[in-house]
């Protein structure tokens, strides 16, 4: 899908191509409707400086138990 937004809109923000698709990525995983590794990979960049951005900002890392668990099985630190 393509998004158009309007010259007017782009000169009343004063913001880049880069900077819209910055602040797109950010309000989506804010809203958990994407993850980390897809919003970066949204604005082109390796997830660890998408979350220095978040960092940036203020914004928490969206991990909870479920992470967590997946992380420790992919680990092999869960017992069996």
């Amino acid at each position: 899908m393509a998004l158009l937004i309007s010259d007017e809109v782009v000169q009343q923000t004063q913001w880049s191509e880069d900077d819209f698709r910055m602040e797109l990525a950010i309000f989506l995983y804010k809203r958990e409707r994407m993850t980390l590794a897809q919003a970066a990979d949204c604005v082109g960049m390796p997830g660890f400086l998408f979350q220095k951005e978040l960092a940036k900002r203020k914004i928490p890392v969206n991990y909870g138990v479920e992470d967590l668990q997946e992380d420790v099985r992919t680990l092999g630190l869960s017992e069996k």
